[in-house]
């Protein structure tokens, strides 16, 4: 019989909990978890923006879309949503979907299902008082899943989807260039490319060079012969029932 120390079996539980957390930064990774990180169908790709509503980053992303004509999918964080529910409203009137990005902006809440079940529903009772839709689709913070939180979600009715592209451009030292160029390097249709619209938990007024971004990102989708698309026209047909 093989005898297993007792940090040795804590360390494989804790490791095989946070499992699915490789997703954001192994590729191929999130194939075995079945975490969508592109589109199923469609020719175009798929923006998407995490951490908001911000006061002045979401007027300010959503004049940027409305110039190119471009949609988008915000995924917003519900203790946000409370504070600012009219630019939630907003961002709905200007024709673009909605997704949850849980309540507080805590990986942690994924250590149980009861913690981050609360953290879930709290989210969209938020975004429902705010707006009256229920969003279908679900984005953790930080991008990072465990066991736990992606079955809990699963529970609750809720899509996971994370990103195939992203712009990094919450960090410090990024540019326009730079957020433009890891945004759309080797891009193609399907992709999802994960950008912010609030610098709430990233470095302070990191929205604006998002912002500054977001006409060269459109542009280089339409040179690769690429436009965006709405999320809900990439889901598959549900079968017809007899």
């Amino acid at each position: 019989m093989i005898k297993v120390l007792p940090g040795v079996a804590v360390a494989a539980l804790v490791g095989g909990h946070w499992l699915p957390a490789a997703c954001v930064v192994v590729p191929g990774a999130a194939g075995p978890f079945r975490i969508p990180v592109r589109a199923r169908t469609g020719t175009g790709v798929v923006l998407t923006f995490d951490d908001g509503p911000h006061v002045a980053g979401t007027p300010a992303v959503l004049e940027a879309l409305a110039s190119a004509g471009a949609h988008a999918v915000f995924f917003v964080s519900g203790e946000q949503v409370v504070r600012h529910p009219a630019l939630v409203r907003e961002v709905v009137a200007a024709g673009h979907e909605l997704g949850l990005h849980g309540f507080r902006h805590e990986t942690r809440r994924q250590w149980t299902r009861a913690l981050l079940a609360d953290d879930v529903r709290r989210a969209a009772d938020a975004v429902e008082s705010a707006t009256g839709l229920s969003p279908t689709l679900y984005r953790p913070p930080h991008g990072v899943f465990s066991i736990v939180g992606l079955r809990t979600v699963r529970s609750l009715g809720l899509e996971p989807l994370l990103w195939s592209k992203w712009g990094r451009d919450w960090e410090a030292g990024a540019t326009a260039a730079s957020i433009t160029r890891r945004s759309t390097r080797r891009v193609a249709a399907r992709d999802v490319i994960l950008l912010h619209d609030a610098d709430h938990y990233g470095a302070r007024d990191s929205w604006r060079r998002t912002v500054m971004a977001l006409p060269r990102i459109v542009e280089a989708l339409h040179r690769a012969g690429l436009t965006t698309q709405r999320w809900t026209e990439t889901e598959l047909p549900q079968p017809a029932r007899s």
